[in-house]
């Protein structure tokens, strides 16, 4: 069972994947940006890791 705290976890998880998506898809993507939302992104999961368990 999944807490509401893993599902806003993994929502955000979600998101940040997006946000990813559209700037790479962008015609000169800032790999600043996109290093900063994947090193978000990366944290949420260890989070996400800790709240499963």
């Amino acid at each position: 069972m999944q807490t509401a705290h893993f599902s806003a976890l993994e929502a955000k998880h979600a998101s940040l994947d997006a946000r990813i998506a559209d700037e790479e898809g962008r015609p000169a993507p800032d790999q600043t940006v996109i290093a900063d939302l994947k090193k978000r992104k990366l944290r949420l999961k260890e989070e996400m890791t800790v709240a499963a368990h």
